[in-house]
């Protein structure tokens, strides 16, 4: 099981994260690309730390909303959905080509990651975007109990997946996410070493109701924020194989 974090996440004079710290500990470095976080200046610096790491790097795209960081649900058409993944997705390729390096996947962030889990028409347009780009990349969603109904589509535009458990979160009983809007929805510290670890051996989460549920994920998405966060995925990276 691979390990993945937002980064690339800064602006301008604004900074987020400690992303030099973090990429020690990571498989795979998810980069803003420009439209709820990042710049030409960031996007170059994190892609060059990735290159020092030997980390995969994924473009992290997101809707038009800097000032809500990418968390607001915005109103697109099909067609405008893959175009702004295309311009995200080509700036973020475009700069990699630069320094010889490539991207392997996309993983929309925030309220467009959100949308495509909820929604039928935006999970196919984000195919659609992803099967029409030049290159062959994967899609990275989440890990949930209608696995084989997401391979099937993908199957069929031609994208691979990646499917992603998150570290610290309550699970519902379907394989969503328990709303932060619940108590318990984000794990303490023990708790989330123990999620890791059932999840490394077992490829399990206890659910929120106490059920098992099985969602043997290909990589967990963990944060560098700050020091705390950062030495949670130490120790996370010291619980894998």
């Amino acid at each position: 099981m691979l390990l993945n974090c937002d980064l690339g996440e800064s602006f301008g004079n604004w900074k987020m994260g400690l992303d030099d710290q973090v990429m020690a500990y990571i498989d795979q470095a998810n980069i803003a690309c420009g439209f709820h976080a990042g710049d030409p200046d960031v996007m170059q610096h994190t892609l060059a730390l990735a290159k020092v790491h030997n980390i995969e790097i994924g473009a992290h795209p997101a809707y038009p909303d800097l000032q809500g960081f990418g968390r607001r649900s915005m109103a697109h058409t099909h067609d405008e959905i893959v175009n702004l993944l295309h311009y995200q997705i080509g700036a973020l390729a475009g700069m990699a080509t630069v320094q010889e390096q490539h991207i392997s996947y996309v993983k929309p962030h925030g309220a467009l990651y959100n949308d495509m889990m909820a929604k039928e028409a935006v999970f196919d347009a984000v195919l659609d975007a992803i099967g029409r780009f030049p290159q062959p990349l994967k899609l990275m969603l989440l890990a949930t109990n209608e696995a084989q109904t997401y391979r099937d589509k993908a199957e069929k535009a031609g994208v691979g997946l990646l499917f992603e458990a998150f570290a610290d979160r309550r699970y519902l009983d379907d394989g969503r996410l328990s709303p932060r809007s619940l108590p318990d929805a984000v794990l303490d510290s023990q708790q989330t070493l123990e999620q890791v670890s059932l999840l490394a051996s077992e490829g399990v989460v206890i659910t929120s109701s106490g059920a098992r549920l099985s969602l043997n994920p290909d990589t967990l998405c963990v944060h560098g924020d700050n020091p705390h966060a950062v030495a949670m995925v130490k120790q996370i990276r010291d619980l894998l194989p």
